[in-house]
């Protein structure tokens, strides 16, 4: 009994760790990964072999079908689209299917109002009410180190003073 129970479970771990080669899928590269409305977009794949070519499926963000044709980049086909302006802001699926076999494949595409490298960063302070650290004014700063010091060697002395026994 337990050696049927071995083989079954033998078996049942093959089939699973072997799903992924048999589901058939891969994945789509796209570039850029994010991309404003406008941009052109390159997608390629080396899921249909070395001189496999795919039909592209771009329709999700609104641009249609195209065509990914072998490179000679490692054997991947390669293929480019457009982003029409009036695309929203969001993550669309590009999927290829390979002429040969009929593999489908898959990609994400982000949509974005601006592109990463024209982001504003923040200028300026937030007014919190609390002041910082170091200030422009390296007296006052100066200062208040002093100040600290001062307060610290007063504690430290009056500690070591009570711990003596010689009161406060």
């Amino acid at each position: 009994m337990r050696r049927t129970a071995r083989l079954l479970t033998g078996t049942a771990l093959v089939v699973v760790a072997a799903a992924p080669a048999w589901a058939g899928t891969g994945s789509l590269d796209v570039y850029p990964s994010s991309v404003v409305p406008g941009g052109q977009v390159t997608a390629n794949t080396a899921a249909c072999g070395d001189k496999g070519s795919a039909l592209g499926d771009a329709s999700a963000v609104g641009s249609g079908t195209f065509t990914l044709a072998p490179s000679s980049h490692d054997g991947e086909a390669i293929g480019q689209f457009r982003v029409p302006e009036s695309a929203q802001p969001g993550t669309y699926e590009i999927v290829a299917k390979c002429a040969e076999g009929g593999r489908q494949v898959t990609g994400d595409l982000v949509v974005a109002l601006s592109a990463a490298h024209e982001q504003v960063q923040p200028r300026g302070s937030v007014k919190t009410g609390v002041g910082g650290a170091l200030g422009a004014d390296p007296v006052q700063t100066a200062a208040g180190v002093a100040a600290l010091a001062v307060a610290a060697a007063g504690g430290t002395w009056l500690l070591h003073r009570r711990a003596r026994g010689d009161g406060i």
